[in-house]
């Protein structure tokens, strides 16, 4: 039985809870989503202006993958402190360092200024981005979590992951904008660094609503039980969250990465490659491209939380599976509306995408927090996130590129989306099903475990 400590907040509480969350993610992700966009339609000339084209496209993209790079060592440090010292602390620290960083692109001199340390500086401040992202996640999703009760979790722990079409909306949003306003070359020259300049103004407003939220009443709860074993001297030797995660949970560490490969790639080739295919093979204009993104990323925005309240009725992996054997079977018909040609026909491609990628993205927040105990939850929902883009959606553009650059075909891009289906697919089946399960009652930590209760939650959890 759940204890008063993880007793569902009040509706109005649950709500400035959500709302923190939720604003919070949607700076993290205009920030990182901001520079994928940038990275396909102006870095590769503001940067690498000696390339060929399609080559100087492939570094640009290189350097928006380095970001990702990064996400496991902030999915590290972060999730190490988030265990230990709480999730409300962190998350200010995730937003801090991701709106710094974004900023400081929007000051950085052009290779024309400053020759090859443009690139150099901004691949730093790409990885400084990505160590903050690999943070951000875990904490936000727990923090909503850890709040609400079971029976309507998946619904209300959705809401931070839309976060990610909101970012990417306020991002594609400013972009489309400036390039309707501006001639190509005003943007060029320095229209572009308002999107990034304008994080500044949106991270003060994530502070001010970030900084009025309560810390996890679950967290706070394993904590003081922490406490008290260490008091009464049945406390375990503490192993650090990272211990503790590959000891009890590696299986559903596997199976969180497992799961995150058709989810993560079918995103980035869906929201960042298509502004390079369409441009480039399908002879679309660049305002066309990113207002099918726009619109497609609204629909996505939309359906999230939708996604997740079904997660809430039928369960988190027959959700998961519809959306993961959905975006495997769209990507033929996705590159044929494309090349097709016509404005509907994009919209068309990409909103139907987007709506598979949804029934995976929105049950995910939930599913992947009720496969952890709470005092290693933040770094083991982190870890399976995190590990995972760095081989599905950091190299997914590049990957994309490079085979339409080798074979000038978007056949082998569909077949490479549909193997990542594949594997999701199987991941998702391996899994046990976590819909109710009471956050606070899954089992304490190994930190905080006696011999007897540690070999008890094993077979539990």
């Amino acid at each position: 039985m759940a204890s008063a400590a993880s007793a569902p907040p009040t509706p109005a509480n649950l709500k400035r809870i959500v709302g923190a969350s939720l604003v919070g993610t949607t700076i993290e992700w205009y920030d990182f989503f901001l520079y994928g966009s940038a990275a396909a339609l102006v870095f590769n000339e503001l940067f690498f202006p000696n390339s060929d084209p399609l080559v100087g496209t492939l570094l640009s993209f290189l350097t928006y993958a380095v970001g990702f790079a990064a996400r496991p060592l902030g999915a590290l440090v972060f999730g190490h402190y988030g265990d230990r010292l709480g999730r409300k602390k962190l998350l200010v620290l995730s937003l801090l360092l991701m709106g710094g960083a974004t900023f400081a692109i929007g000051l950085l001199p052009t290779h024309a200024t400053i020759g090859t340390a443009a690139p150099v500086l901004l691949t730093v401040l790409r990885l400084v981005q990505g160590f903050a992202l690999g943070g951000e996640w875990g904490g936000a999703v727990l923090l909503v979590s850890e709040h609400g009760d079971a029976r309507r979790r998946g619904f209300w722990a959705s809401w931070p992951q839309t976060g990610a079409p909101a970012g990417q909306l306020l991002a594609t949003g400013v972009l489309s904008l400036l390039t309707a306003l501006l001639s190509e070359s005003a943007f060029l020259d320095w229209g572009w660094r308002i999107p990034f300049l304008l994080s500044g103004v949106l991270v003060i407003v994530g502070l001010w609503i970030r900084l009025s939220v309560d810390e996890s009443p679950v967290f706070r709860q394993a904590l003081a039980q922490a406490e008290a074993r260490r008091t009464d001297g049945t406390q375990a030797a503490e192993k650090t969250p990272l211990v503790a995660v590959l000891r009890h949970h590696w299986r559903d560490v596997l199976v969180a990465m497992g799961a995150r490969m058709a989810e993560n790639i079918s995103y980035y080739v869906i929201t960042a490659f298509i502004l390079v295919y369409a441009t480039t093979s399908a002879g679309v204009s660049k305002q066309t491209a990113l207002n099918s993104v726009l619109i497609a990323s609204a629909v996505h925005f939309a359906v999230i939380p939708l996604w997740g309240a079904l997660s809430d009725r039928i369960g988190r992996r027959p959700v998961y599976l519809i959306g993961a054997v959905g975006v495997g079977l769209w990507m033929f018909p996705f590159f044929s509306l494309i090349d097709s040609g016509g404005y509907a026909n994009l919209i068309l491609a990409v909103t139907v995408g987007l709506v598979m990628h949804g029934a995976m993205y929105a049950p995910q927040a939930a599913f992947f927090s009720e496969m952890f105990a709470t005092r290693m939850r933040y770094s083991g929902a982190s870890i399976g996130a995190q590990f995972a883009s760095v081989a599905a959606g950091a190299p997914a553009p590049l990957i994309a590129t490079a085979l339409l650059s080798e074979y000038d075909s978007s056949t082998p891009i569909a077949l490479y989306v549909i193997a990542a289906a594949l594997l999701t697919i199987v991941a998702v089946a391996l899994a046990k099903e976590t819909r109710n399960r009471d956050l606070a009652d899954i089992g304490p930590s190994d930190a905080a475990a006696t011999p007897t209760s540690r070999t008890r939650d094993a077979h539990r959890v």
